[in-house]
């Protein structure tokens, strides 16, 4: 289980890189086997990772594309990452690890957001996409994986856990 945590200021007010620390901070206990913090202008990403799938540092999160357009904090399992890897490669796509995660982020490239409907698993992630500029926050059908959000016309910000919100 990892821990997954973000602010998304809709003014084009910078992100507070100190809340964001807090926010996952407070998740550590979910992910101890590593740390990331991704903050462009008015989006932050944070994420705590425990390390099952792929143990090095390739997998380390937040996870980008190869031009850093993509950025991915993710927690979960895919199932089937192994078939849609197989997919991906068939395509073009190059992988730098072994993990689900990277599927997700080539999965967008190829499909947008509609590759979602293909993953089979327990899962919640914040992908943002900084070439439009857009964040998409999924989670699995079953809501297994949890993602908590708060929003009002100024923020958004969630996490795995309500209390790295509630701060």
């Amino acid at each position: 289980m990892c821990g997954i945590a973000g602010i998304f200021n809709f003014e084009d007010k910078l992100v507070n890189e100190k809340l964001l620390k807090s926010m996952s901070d407070i998740l550590s206990h979910r992910g101890p086997d590593g740390e990331g913090m991704y903050i462009d202008k008015n989006i932050g990403l944070g994420h705590r990772r425990l390390a099952i799938i792929d143990l090095s540092k390739a997998a380390s999160q937040p996870m980008f594309n190869e031009d850093k357009k993509i950025a991915l904090i993710y927690n979960g399992e895919i199932y089937n990452f192994l078939s849609l890897r197989k997919e991906l490669l068939k395509k073009g796509h190059k992988f730098i690890s072994k993990s689900d995660t990277e599927v997700i982020i080539h999965g967008f490239e190829e499909e947008g957001i509609d590759f979602v409907k293909k993953l089979n698993g327990l899962f919640a992630f914040a992908l943002w996409d900084g070439r439009k500029r857009l964040l998409y926050l999924a989670r699995d059908r079953y809501g297994i994986k949890p993602l908590y959000y708060f929003k009002n016309d100024k923020i958004l910000v969630f996490a795995s856990e309500i209390k790295s919100i509630l701060l």
